[in-house]
């Protein structure tokens, strides 16, 4: 599914013109960004919990080469799935 589909089945939903919707769309993940950005956690409840966390630096190696490197400390958006929605994906595709 990508922003555009988002996008059609809100307009299709609520019926607000396309352009109301694409605007709904992208404020949402604009203050989820801005609240990631900030450190902060985004939990979304019956969906799930997006987080940032950090990762150590660490070696690698590059799989063409064999060549060791050296992979840099950063961060890295992570999201855990709520159990409500497991449940029900999991539900649905048992039927």
């Amino acid at each position: 599914m990508t922003k555009i589909d988002i996008v059609t089945n809100l307009y299709e939903k609520l019926g607000f013109s396309k352009r109301e919707c694409a605007n709904i769309v992208d404020t949402f993940f604009e203050i989820i960004k801005d609240t990631l950005e900030k450190g902060d956690n985004v939990k979304i409840s019956g969906f799930g919990n997006f987080f940032v966390r950090k990762k150590k630096a660490r070696r690698g190696r590059n799989p063409q080469t064999g060549e060791e490197i050296k992979i840099t400390e950063r961060q890295v958006l992570s999201f855990r799935l709520s159990q409500v929605l497991k449940d029900e994906i999991n539900n649905k595709s048992t039927k």
